[in-house]
Order: C-alpha cells, then sequence, then structure tokens
C-alpha cells in the first residue's frame, strides 16, 4: 500500500452463532495475495473467536489478529478500538482491515468511529456486512419458536434478540443469510423478503457455511446515505411515488371526532413480488391527533405476529410538549421521549428551526406535532391495524394522565419484551453448530 492511502474497512456483525467466524477463516483461506488484517472482538473473558480464527488461518494471535476483550467494541471499549486500529495501521502493512463486531454489538457504531475519531484518517469504510442465522430468524419473526429471544450485553443486561436482528440488518451493506440448509425453500424466500424490505437496496446473498464470495465480501459496497426500509416507506409516502394518499385533510373519524390530516397508504398501483408471493408490505399511519396513552400502549404492544418491524414518532396526549420515538421488532416495542416538539419550543426558535429545515412536515394548528408510524410485515392487515390506533385518537388539548411515559430525554418504557428466560449465549454445543 502506497503512503498516503486510506486502508479500506469491513465491519462483520451478526448475532451469536450465526456463523461470522466460519465466514471470517473462508475469507482469509481464500484472500489470495491480499494482506488481510483482522480485529476480533468477543464478550468473554476469554476470547474465543480471535483463539479460532488463529487456529483455522495458521496465524498466531496478537500477529495479525488484535483481541479485544471483555466489553462491545461498539460501546465499552470505543477507545480500545480506536487505538487498536490506528496502532495496526502504523505498526503494520496490509490492504484491508476487517473488524468482527460481537454478537450483540450492532455494525453502524463501529463503522461511524472509521469516520469521526482519528482513524477516518488512516481507514475508509468500504462495507458493513451482516451474518443472518436464517433459522433463527424465520422461527423470531414467522411462526416458529426461536431457540433465543433475548441478548446479553457486557454488562450482564439483556435486550429482546429481535431488536439486535432488526438493527443489525437495518445497518448493512450486505447480508449474508446463512444456514439456509436448516429452513425450507418458502422461508428462506420469506426471510430474504423480509430483510429486503428492512434494508431495501442492500446485497444480499444466501450461503450454507459462511463461503460469500472474498471479492464481493471485500468490495466497496457502502453506501452511508442508504435509508432503511421504515425510513425510505416513510420518504415513499411523503412524495406521493407508491400508491395513492388520502389527503383529504380534516377527516371525519367514525366516532366523531375531527382528526384532521388522515393519510394513509392503503392502495398501489403495482403489487411486488415480496407482497404478492409472501405478502411482504409496508405502510405508513399518519395522523393529526394525539392517542389516549393507555389505548396507545396496549394496541402498539400487542401488535400481530404479521408485524415484523414498526417505528415512528408518537403524539400522546397528556404530555403533547413531548416528541415521543416508537420502535418494534417482533416481540419486543419500545417508546422514548426524544426532547420536545418543535411546536413546543419558544417562537422565535420555532422560526428559526423552520428556516434551517425547510422540509419540516408543518401544520397551521399543531406545528410539527404528529403521530406517524411505518409498518413493515407479512400480510399485514393494514385497515385492522389503522382502526386498532384510530380507536384511542383523542382531541387535541384532551385531559389525559400519560402515566408511564417518560419525559426526561432518552428515558424509554417497554410495552412488549419477550418472557422467556435467558437463553442468549450459547452452550458449547451450540455455539459449535452456530459455526454453520
Amino acid at each position: 500500500m502506497n503512503a498516503g492511502e486510506t486502508i479500506p474497512v469491513t465491519v462483520l456483525g451478526g448475532s451469536l452463532g450465526a456463523g461470522k467466524t466460519t465466514l471470517l477463516n473462508h475469507l482469509l483461506t481464500n484472500a489470495g495475495d491480499r494482506d488481510i488484517a483482522v480485529l476480533v472482538n468477543d464478550m468473554g473473558s476469554v476470547n474465543v473467536d480471535a483463539e479460532l480464527v488463529a487456529e483455522e488461518s495458521d496465524l498466531a494471535v496478537g500477529d495479525g489478529v488484535t483481541e479485544l476483550s471483555n466489553g462491545c467494541i461498539c460501546c465499552e471499549l470505543q477507545d480500545d478500538l480506536e487505538t487498536a486500529v490506528v496502532r495496526l495501521a502504523r505498526e503494520r502493512s496490509f490492504d484491508h482491515l476487517v473488524v468482527e463486531a460481537s454478537g450483540v454489538s450492532e455494525p453502524g457504531p463501529v463503522a461511524r468511529l472509521f469516520v469521526t475519531s482519528r482513524a477516518a484518517a488512516r481507514y475508509d469504510v468500504a462495507g458493513l456486512a451482516t451474518v443472518v442465522d436464517s433459522r433463527l430468524f424465520a422461527d423470531t419473526f414467522g411462526d416458529g419458536d426461536p431457540d433465543r429471544t433475548v441478548a446479553e450485553e457486557g454488562d450482564g443486561s439483556v435486550r429482546p434478540l429481535s431488536d439486535l436482528l432488526v438493527e443489525q440488518v437495518e445497518s448493512a451493506d450486505l447480508v449474508v443469510l446463512n444456514k439456509r440448509d436448516l429452513v425450507s425453500d418458502a422461508e428462506l424466500a420469506a426471510v430474504r423478503d423480509a430483510v429486503e424490505a428492512l434494508r431495501p437496496g442492500a446485497t444480499v446473498v444466501e450461503t450454507d457455511h459462511g463461503d460469500v464470495d472474498v471479492d464481493l465480501l471485500l468490495s466497496d459496497l457502502h453506501d452511508p446515505d442508504a435509508p432503511v426500509g421504515w425510513r425510505a416507506a416513510l420518504e415513499s409516502d411523503a412524495d406521493g411515488s407508491e400508491g395513492d394518499r388520502d389527503d383529504h385533510g380534516d377527516h371525519e373519524q367514525d366516532h366523531g371526532h375531527d382528526h384532521g390530516d388522515h393519510e394513509q397508504d392503503h392502495s398501489r398501483d403495482e403489487t411486488t413480488h415480496a407482497e404478492a408471493t409472501y405478502g411482504v408490505t409496508s405502510f405508513v399511519y399518519r395522523r393529526r391527533a394525539p392517542l389516549d396513552p393507555d389505548g396507545a400502549a396496549e394496541v402498539l404492544g400487542n401488535h400481530p405476529d404479521s408485524v415484523v418491524r414498526a417505528k415512528g414518532s408518537l403524539w400522546v396526549a397528556g404530555a403533547e410538549d413531548v416528541h415521543y420515538t416508537y420502535s418494534q421488532a417482533g416481540p419486543s416495542a419500545y417508546v422514548a421521549a426524544a426532547g420536545p416538539w418543535v411546536a413546543s419550543r419558544p417562537e422565535f426558535e420555532q422560526d428559526t428551526y423552520r428556516r434551517n429545515h425547510p422540509e419540516l412536515d408543518w401544520h397551521d394548528d399543531h406545528g410539527d406535532r404528529r403521530t406517524e408510524l411505518v409498518f413493515i410485515g407479512r400480510r399485514m392487515d393494514e385497515d385492522a391495524l389503522a382502526a386498532a390506533l384510530d380507536a384511542h385518537l383523542l382531541d387535541p388539548g384532551a385531559d389525559a394522565d400519560a402515566g408511564d411515559y417518560p419525559t426526561e430525554p432518552g428515558a424509554e418504557v417497554a410495552l412488549a419484551e419477550p418472557t422467556r428466560e435467558r437463553e442468549s449465549t450459547p452452550t458449547a454445543d451450540a455455539a459449535s453448530e452456530g459455526g454453520r
């Protein structure tokens, strides 16, 4: 590599047991004349993945494989990761860096380190690759019974595995559907279509044992501006590029309340293959009215299995100055306080913000307050989902108690979480099988 050239980086993510280490060993075995540097992170006190990579690729730990243990490289060990990659570039000459994130990491935050820290002077992000356990994904978001429902963090806390699976896919440029031999053709096709709905435009490949084409894995795939599925659906709905929108304004609901701006995409001029074959669709629910806190929690915490992903903004009665965000992935759902609505700020701040953000969706009476949710799923009953939420719409200013809804920015409340006991760390047998 010539002096002054940046080194391409591929960040490799995926849940525990998905097959990241097997894929990494395949890469090192088939790298040809490329000099590959590898940084492996593991959550345990012994960096098992680093030892496996070293053993399988005839490398010694510490000679081309840099260990970081006892933490997640996208959070607790952020500073250590930055120091490690800068030192690697200074002390070794190599053609490409591959960072294998731990099974509870999302590749996006890891990749941002190479853009926002001093590592940016030496590296350039080539791609974010996520390895998906096709069997686990099919069971988590289909009709199966997943063997794990939670993922354990470095501090011993747990988070729903469905959240992690969705977020790892949403941040990926390349998605590897591994263990395809453990699912039927129909299940694999459904998984693929769900993945493509979550991350439109991502490259998706299928494999049994992580044998992905090395040129593809190391190619320049990264698009930092590529939207995730829920945001793409919002943008598409906003510009009217999909289907017909009901922009009748001041739409009168059946129960007599005037809730305005009833906008929803229920019809499409074209039916996609995914929708026609597997029923994978997305739609936007948008209302200019607050939701009853208890009623909203009941509906948003109990979606049918057909809803794989839902995300967006909530206007909640009783806390009308707080802009809430909602995030659902399979069996988990959360509401978080994002801060005040622009319309809740002093008038001069509103004017300044609106001048700097002319694209802001603004209502003469309600400002930016709105409930705006994107739903992605399989064979969803869109009318039933909309009707369930419409039943809990209130008039602006209605008397209500927001109860457990948080008000401090960043605070969140769980509306639904997996109830099975912790099964986040695979057993030795499961870990061995997970290398497929």
